[in-house]
């Protein structure tokens, strides 16, 4: 297989710019004889994922298509768990692609996980619906342990009561629950990190655009700015055709609201602000670049943006509220709680 590590690359830069779906790489390297159409010679590829792009792999995989549905099966056993507890298995797993952040395509990849976990690993659980929740709760965890905008830090306690009665209405032994917890405290996982333009590929599909004026933190002045709102985070670019942003302001525990300012200039009426309500007066976590290309801490207290009308200022809070509010973790595994419960 050595030959295939240009178009491979040609595979994955595609696929992060946007120009090319990952289903048109695979086709590509099927009608140059580097790779068969049968399945599993497509998941073994994808698995093997040299050169490849693994926001891309992510992307096939999450695809609805019967084809696709059938290589993520095959991907899926690629991986061997057994004697691996959860934590390991999902640390593995989650190193072969990047997971999107759609929650259909998040609920079938995690859906086919559980179902290998359990098969690899016979009586660890009643059931792969536990697996399938426990799963989400260690992911969960990771991410409030880890992500420095979390304050909360959960305790044991509370990881252990978001897990009660998940086993067919059974607990899980606590001495379990403890091995997993102290796994994932000392060591997050390893997210992998797409060379050259993952930006761009995050990009692609924004939740909305547009352009729009920013309030300086430092130096009150308004400028017009491009925004992206994408993945939970508000990016804003000089230009539409630079690749980098200028400035990217995470939304985790912001709130948005209108705002009305007599003192806004002309052309500046229809204003939103993002803003911390738990913490006013400290500087929002964002960043940006300076005149000399630098990333440095942004200094806003609050982000104060206005629109061109009043229809499209309602536009972009609607929008991010809506970025604010939607953790697709939390929507599936409640669903998948009550599938337990019904059970009983």
């Amino acid at each position: 297989m050595e030959a295939v590590y240009l178009p491979a690359a040609c595979f994955c830069a595609a696929a992060a710019n946007g120009f090319c779906l990952p289903l048109q790489g695979i086709q590509y390297f099927i009608e140059h004889k580097l790779l068969t159409p049968d399945i599993q010679d497509i998941a073994r590829f994808l698995y093997k994922g040299e050169g490849l792009n693994k926001t891309a792999i992510g992307t096939y995989l999450g695809e609805r298509d019967p084809v696709n549905l059938q290589v993520l099966q095959a991907f899926v056993d690629c991986h061997e768990f057994a004697n691996l507890n959860l934590v390991q298995a999902l640390r593995q797993f989650l190193w072969s692609f990047r997971l999107p952040g759609e929650a259909q395509k998040i609920d079938r990849m995690m859906e086919a996980f559980a179902t290998r976990y359990c098969l690899c690993n016979p009586g660890i659980f009643q059931s792969t619906d536990t697996c399938y929740v426990l799963s989400f709760s260690i992911i969960m965890l990771n991410t409030s342990l880890h992500n420095p905008n979390v304050r909360d830090k959960p305790p044991f306690e509370r990881f252990v009561s978001m897990n009660r009665g998940i086993n067919n209405g059974s607990d899980l032994p606590e001495d379990q629950l403890r091995n997993l917890f102290d796994s994932i405290k000392s060591e997050p996982f390893s997210i992998p990190e797409d060379d050259g333009n993952d930006l761009t590929h995050t990009f692609f599909n924004p939740d909305r655009e547009g352009w729009l004026l920013k309030l300086g933190g430092r130096v009150k002045t308004w400028k017009r700015r491009w925004f992206i709102l994408t993945d939970n985070c508000l990016y804003y670019f000089e230009f539409t055709t630079d690749k980098e942003p200028r400035g990217i302001i995470p939304l985790e525990n912001l709130s948005v609201q209108k705002v009305d300012d007599p003192r806004k200039p002309v052309g500046v009426q229809f204003c939103l602000e993002l803003y911390n309500p738990s913490c006013r007066g400290q500087k929002i976590k964002a960043c940006k670049t300076d005149g000399d290309g630098r990333v440095v801490e942004g200094k806003h207290e609050s982000y104060r943006i206005s629109a061109a009308n009043a229809e499209e200022r309602d536009q972009w809070i609607e929008a991010i509220r809506a970025s604010i509010t939607r953790v697709p973790f939390y929507d599936l595994v409640s669903s998948r709680k009550k599938k337990i419960a019904s059970k009983q």
